[in-house]
């Protein structure tokens, strides 16, 4: 038989109230606070990892400042191979560079003949056959500013004669000289490039250099 919720006496009716309280606050903490509190737990959980990771990191900061100078060395260290062994295909800046020093050393660079490149397990070999004339100082001088250059350059197979009897030194072709030249020089000029590239094409039959204008 049911009983009337009214009839039960104050005990019983407190009883009542409280175990109903107590089933709610129940199916709350299953429903609602559980479930908030795991997922408090996993964001707390996240957080943890955060801070031990910026806490690994921070341990980084003193040598930071190293770092960025080794860096910049090392950067530095690149840039200065890279003009001493440059990694480019054209040799145009080469050649460029060799009568650039000859004007400044007072001598005429009269040919560039390319040979066969050489390559090797880091870098490539490029050698060129090469012919001069000017005065005997102006020659050293010019062999001078050369072998100071930064961008390495290896002279070989140098053969000198003077003006009068430049066949001494083999050169290919003889020109009309000016009164203040006296000798005449062939060589081998070899520069070098990086092997990450592929060497620059030259062979036997490249052109020879035109002679400057208003050559003797």
């Amino acid at each position: 038989m049911s009983t009337n919720f009214n009839e039960l006496s104050g005990i019983k009716q407190w009883g009542a109230v409280i175990a109903g309280g107590a089933l709610i606050t129940a199916a709350l903490y299953f429903t609602i606070f559980k479930n908030q509190s795991d997922k408090n737990a996993t964001a707390q959980h996240a957080v943890d990892i955060k801070v031990r990771e910026n806490n690994e990191l921070e341990s980084y900061r003193p040598k930071l400042k190293d770092m960025e100078l080794q860096l910049a060395n090392l950067k530095q260290q690149l840039e200065i191979e890279r003009r001493i062994v440059p990694d480019e295909k054209s040799v145009d800046t080469f050649m460029t560079t060799m009568d650039g020093e000859a004007l400044k050393a007072g001598v005429e660079l009269r040919r560039f003949s390319a040979k066969p490149v050489a390559a090797k397990e880091y870098y490539t070999e490029v050698p060129f056959d090469m012919e001069l004339d000017g005065p005997y100082y102006s020659m050293l001088n010019f062999f001078d500013r050369v072998g100071k250059l930064e961008r390495i350059v290896n002279v070989s197979g140098l053969l000198v004669g003077t003006t009068k009897n430049p066949t001494v030194a083999k050169v290919k072709h003889q020109y009309q000289y000016a009164p203040n030249e006296s000798v005449v020089a062939s060589f081998v000029a070899t520069t070098f490039f990086s092997h990450d590239l592929e060497p620059p094409a030259a062979g036997p039959g490249a052109k020879p250099a035109t002679p400057a204008a208003g050559a003797k």
